[in-house]
């Protein structure tokens, strides 16, 4: 009797495990599982072009090299520049020159003509003063006419005025130029500062460096090649150029909103990698066929971007490649 009833709650609890693993295993199934989108990684090159024209001398990269911030790209011919450079230095010089040479007086052996000169005419002075004294004198002796008097007068006073003369001419050669010509040659030389400037511009346009650290994905030139202004050379992929972009059915578009963070997986990357949604697009689209119809509106999705969190792992998206997308939280 008492085997018999221990074999009935034997049979008992085998049953009770049968009916709770049967419940879990419905519970398992009816959970909604995490959803995941097909995507592709897709790149954001940095195009390398010189702001001016010419021909290609070196193509210092090629496609599939790495490169660093600073790094030469390619070298333009800048013999033509470089003498208008050389040109543009020398007038910029001369007008320079001609500037500071406003700011002076005479030169010193010019002044010491004048100094001479002065003291020459003060000694004319005293000479014809000496000689009309002495006219004067004989005058009131009787001994000759007014008109010599008149004529030593006029003497002095054409003595006087020549040391007047040269006097003036000497504080004058000691002045600087007038201020309309100075200023005229400080802005001709302000010019030629600035055309100087431009030839260096242009000069420095004709090496092109890397603006960001990355991957030469591809070059349109060859050297010998006339490159047109504006023209790019190269492409470079930096690892902040490195995207996904994936489409969500609108019923799941609540799961990522900007700024949510997503799990990245494609084959051969190794472990998923953190994203960020730095897009959604404000324009829902159908897929294909475009059949406006309740039945294909479950087919209506939204463009969403996500970049890598970590520069490392944006590195391993290669452009075009699968992708596909989950939820952070379903990690």
């Amino acid at each position: 009797m008492t085997q018999h009833r221990l074999g009935n709650r034997r049979s008992w609890l085998r049953a009770r495990a049968a009916l709770l693993l049967a419940a879990l295993g419905i519970a398992a199934c009816t959970r909604e599982a995490a959803p995941a989108w097909a995507g592709y990684a897709e790149g954001e090159p940095v195009y390398a072009a010189a702001a001016v024209a010419g021909r290609l001398s070196r193509l210092a990269v090629r496609g599939g090299d790495m490169v660093k911030e600073g790094q030469l790209l390619f070298q333009l011919d800048d013999s033509l520049e470089r003498a208008a450079g050389a040109e543009a230095e020398a007038r910029a010089r001369s007008a320079a020159a001609q500037a500071r040479n406003t700011e002076k007086g005479r030169r010193r052996e010019e002044l010491a003509i004048l100094e001479a000169q002065l003291e020459q005419a003060g000694t004319q002075v005293e000479l014809a003063r000496s000689e009309l004294q002495r006219q004067q004198q004989l005058l009131a002796q009787g001994f000759v006419q007014r008109a010599r008097v008149d004529d030593a007068a006029l003497a002095l006073r054409q003595a006087e005025a020549r040391r007047s003369e040269v006097a003036a001419s000497l504080r004058s050669g000691k002045l600087p130029a007038r201020v309309d010509e100075r200023a005229s040659a400080e802005a001709l030389a302000a010019a030629a500062s600035q055309a100087r400037a431009q030839v260096d511009w242009r000069l420095a346009q004709m090496s092109q460096r890397a603006t960001t650290a990355g991957q030469v994905i591809d070059t349109y030139r060859e050297p010998g090649e006339w490159i047109p202004a504006g023209t790019p050379v190269l492409a470079v992929l930096p690892a902040s150029g490195r995207k996904v972009r994936f489409f969500v059915p609108q019923a799941q578009l609540a799961a990522v909103p900007p700024g949510a963070n997503v799990l990245l997986s494609c084959d051969g990357c190794g472990e998923p990698m953190a994203a960020r949604v730095s897009f959604v697009s404000p324009r829902p689209e159908y897929t294909p066929p475009v059949i406006y119809s309740g039945t294909q509106r479950a087919k209506l999705v939204v463009l969403i971007e996500a970049r890598p969190l970590r520069a490392e792992d944006a590195r391993r998206l290669q452009p075009g490649q699968p992708v596909d997308v989950r939820p952070a939280a379903s990690s």
